[in-house]
């Protein structure tokens, strides 16, 4: 479990900025890393903030996320493998009304399949 809680702040011009806060107030630098794809995102930049225990993140999006469909980075504190949040980003072919249309495909699905796996214990006890 972490400390550390993240914030978005914005996203415009291919950066996402975010800032970081509950590092403490010894002024260690925590140890925040970004993934896509489970490969690190090099373009990463935690600055000390303006209170104590605040850092500001920024990340640059690498080129391979500016595409159709659906993109997620994960952000995540190094230091206790824990999960802060994720920046996601939907272009292209994949729209809202897509996603929901898919979405409840699924879920017609899956009450579909519960019906039939009641019938089938019903059936066989």
């Amino acid at each position: 479990m972490s400390d550390l809680t993240l914030t978005k702040i914005r996203m415009r011009n291919r950066r996402w900025e975010g800032r970081v806060t509950g590092a403490g107030r010894s002024g260690a630098r925590p140890d925040v890393r970004v993934s896509y794809l489970d490969r690190p995102v090099d373009s990463v930049t935690l600055t000390e903030g303006q209170a104590p225990g605040e850092w500001d993140l920024s990340v640059d999006l690498p080129d391979e996320v500016i595409a159709d469909g659906v993109h997620v980075l994960l952000i995540w504190d190094g230091a206790t493998e824990t999960r802060l949040g994720e920046i996601t980003l939907i272009a292209g072919e994949v729209t809202g009304d897509d996603m929901r249309a898919e979405l409840e495909l699924l879920r017609a699905e899956l009450d579909m399949l519960k019906r039939a796996f009641r019938r089938h214990c019903l059936e066989t006890s």
